[in-house]
C-alpha cells in the first residue's frame, strides 16, 4: 500500500491512544465516577452485614391536623392510656402507710430527741420488702442526698417519708395537669389552665364561700398570677414543669386546709378575701360601671399619687379596649405593683419607663418621669427636690455596669429595682423613700414609748 494512502487514513481515524491527555474536568469526572462505585460496593457490603442500616429510623411524628377526627381522637386515647398506666405506678395511701410502718419498724437506734433515724442497711431492708413502686426511693443516690452530719452515717425517717410524699404529690400532680393538656406538649395555654383551676375549685374547702357568679372572676385572677411570671415573653402557653417548679401551685393547694390562718389567707393571692379583694378595688375604680376602666379611674389606684405621665405609658403599652383597660389587663397591673422585687414586676414597669425602646433608661428618661413628680410635689406645696441630687442616688444605689445607662438586668441585680421604680412613677412612695429616716425615728420612739407603757 501507497504511504500516501496510509497516512490518509490515519489522519481520517480518531486518536484513541491510551496516553492522550485528559482535561481537567475529565479527570475529575472519572474521579467522582470511581469514588460512586466504590462507595456504592463498600455501603451495599455493610447492608449485607447489617440489616439495620437498611432505613433511618423514624425521629419525627407530626400532629394530625385539626379536620383529621379519627388521629386526633387516637391521639387523646392513648394518652388518657399512658397517663393512667402511670397514675397506677404511683403509690397510694395504704402503700404509703404500709411504707411508713416499714421504715418505723427498722429504726436504726439511738434516737435525735424524738427524731427517729435509719442506717442504709436497714434502709435497703426497708427497700426489698416494700414493694416494686419503691424500689426507685430506695437508692444510694437518695440516701447520700438526706445524709447530713449523723454521726452514726443516718438518716431522718420523717425527712425520708417526706421526700417520698413530696415525690408521688409532683408525679399526681403532673399527670392531674397532663390530662388538661390538650395539644400534648407539654404545656397550657390559659383555656387548658382555666379548666383546671375551675374544676379545683370544689376541692377547696377554702372556696366553699365563693358564689357561682364569681367562679369566672376568680378563675381568671388565679391564672392571671401563673401566666404574669411563668409566661414573660407573652406566649400564651406555660410549660407544665415550670408550673411545678414554682410556689403557686403550692399556695393554690393550700386552700385545701380548712384551718388556714387568716393572715395565711391574706397573703395568699389565691385566696377568696385576696380575690374579692382585688376584684372589689377593680369595682371601686370603675366609677362610671361599663366594666373597663379609664385613666383617670385608674388614677385613684392604690393612693391615688402615681404621675399622669406614668398613666400614660400604661395605657399606651397595654392592652386595652377603645382606650380603656379590662379586668385581665388590670390583674397585670396590680401583680406588677405589688411584686416591685419580681423580675417579671420589674420588666413589666421598665418597659414602660422605657420611653424610647432602647433597652435601657438614660438621664433623659429618668428626668421625663421624674419632672412629673416635682409637679406634683408643687401642687401639693411640698419643695421640689433637685433631679440631679436624685439621678445621682439612683445610679448610686444601681451601680450600672455602663454609667450613663441603666439596664433592666442592671436593676435586677442591684436589689434597688422596687425603690428605683417606686421614687419615679408614684409620689407618695418617693415621699416614703424621702423620709424614710424621719419615719425610722419615728418608729423606734413609737417603740420605746409602748415598751415604757
Amino acid at each position: 500500500m501507497d504511504w500516501k494512502e496510509v497516512l490518509r487514513r490515519r489522519l481520517a481515524t480518531p486518536n484513541t491512544r491510551p496516553n492522550k491527555k485528559k482535561s481537567e474536568q475529565e479527570l475529575k469526572d472519572e474521579e467522582m465516577d470511581l469514588f460512586t462505585k466504590y462507595y456504592s460496593e463498600w455501603k451495599g457490603g455493610r447492608k449485607n452485614t447489617n440489616e439495620f442500616y437498611k432505613t433511618i429510623p423514624r425521629f419525627y411524628y407530626r400532629l394530625p391536623a385539626e379536620d383529621e377526627v379519627l388521629l386526633q381522637k387516637l391521639r387523646e386515647e392513648s394518652r388518657a392510656v399512658f397517663l393512667q398506666r402511670k397514675s397506677r405506678e404511683l403509690l397510694d395511701n395504704e402503700e404509703l402507710q404500709n411504707l411508713w410502718f416499714l421504715l418505723d419498724k427498722h429504726q436504726t437506734p439511738p434516737m435525735i430527741g424524738e427524731e427517729a433515724m435509719i442506717n442504709y442497711e436497714n434502709f435497703l431492708k426497708v427497700g426489698e420488702k416494700s414493694g416494686a413502686k419503691c424500689k426507685q426511693f430506695f437508692t444510694a443516690k437518695v440516701f447520700a442526698k438526706l445524709l447530713h452530719t449523723d454521726s452514726y452515717g443516718r438518716i431522718s425517717i420523717m425527712q425520708f417519708f417526706n421526700y417520698v410524699m413530696r415525690k408521688v404529690w409532683l408525679h399526681q400532680t403532673r399527670i392531674g395537669l397532663s390530662l388538661y393538656d390538650v395539644a400534648g406538649q407539654g404545656y397550657l395555654r390559659e383555656s387548658d389552665l382555666e379548666n383546671y383551676i375551675l374544676e379545683l375549685i370544689p376541692t377547696l374547702p377554702q372556696l366553699d364561700g365563693l358564689e357561682k357568679s364569681f367562679y369566672s372572676f376568680y378563675v381568671c385572677t388565679a391564672v392571671r398570677k401563673f401566666f404574669f411570671f411563668l409566661d414573660p415573653l407573652r406566649t400564651g402557653k406555660i410549660k407544665i414543669q415550670d408550673i411545678l417548679a414554682c410556689s403557686f401551685l403550692d399556695d393554690l393547694l393550700e386552700l385545701r386546709d380548712e384551718e388556714l390562718s387568716k393572715e395565711s389567707q391574706e397573703t395568699n393571692w389565691f385566696s377568696a378575701p385576696s380575690a374579692l379583694r382585688v376584684y372589689g378595688q377593680y369595682l371601686n375604680l370603675d366609677k362610671d360601671h361599663n366594666g373597663m376602666l379609664s385613666k383617670e379611674e385608674l388614677s385613684r389606684y392604690g393612693t391615688a399619687t402615681m404621675t399622669n405621665v406614668f398613666l400614660d405609658r400604661v395605657f399606651q403599652e397595654c392592652l386595652t379596649y377603645d382606650g380603656e383597660m379590662d379586668y385581665k389587663t388590670y390583674l397585670d397591673f396590680v401583680l406588677a405593683l405589688e411584686n416591685r422585687k419580681e423580675p417579671a414586676a420589674l420588666q413589666y414597669i421598665f418597659k414602660l419607663l422605657d420611653i424610647e425602646n432602647k433597652g435601657y433608661l438614660n438621664v433623659f428618661s429618668l428626668n421625663y418621669f421624674f419632672r412629673a413628680i416635682q409637679e406634683l410635689m408643687k401642687i401639693h406645696g411640698q419643695d421640689p427636690v433637685s433631679f440631679q441630687d436624685v439621678k445621682d442616688e439612683i445610679f448610686d444605689m444601681v451601680k450600672p455596669k455602663d454609667p450613663l445607662k441603666i439596664s433592666l438586668q442592671d436593676l435586677i441585680n442591684s436589689n434597688q429595682g422596687d425603690t428605683v421604680t417606686t421614687i419615679l412613677i408614684d409620689l407618695n412612695g418617693f415621699w416614703t423613700y424621702e423620709n424614710r429616716e424621719a419615719l425610722v425615728a419615728n418608729d423606734s420612739e413609737n417603740s420605746a414609748d409602748l415598751d415604757d407603757t
